[in-house]
């Protein structure tokens, strides 16, 4: 897929990139360029829709940070497993 840059900088990122990874008017990206001379692009926020749930329930207990830490972990490698498979 392709994208034009305008004389603003500014690109338009397709929309079957938009609908896979979640990106709606709002969310962040992050560039990194590569040794290789690749440029890496990664999703930081979603977005307003990003922002369910965060609130506390009030009739739900809290988490511990030992239950935090390993649904963070969980999420980081399920996140790591996702983007291993789609560069193979």
């Amino acid at each position: 897929m392709r994208a034009t840059v305008t004389d603003k900088g500014q690109l338009t990122v397709p929309k079957a990139i938009r609908d896979r990874y979640g990106i709606r008017p709002g969310a962040k990206l992050e560039f990194e360029s590569l040794p290789d001379g690749t440029l890496r692009v990664r999703v930081l926020a979603r977005g307003p829709d990003n922002l369910f749930g965060l609130l506390h329930k009030p009739d739900t207990k809290s988490k511990t940070v030992e239950e935090m830490d390993a649904g963070i972990a969980e999420a980081v490698s399920a996140r790591d497993k996702g983007t291993q498979r789609k560069r193979g």
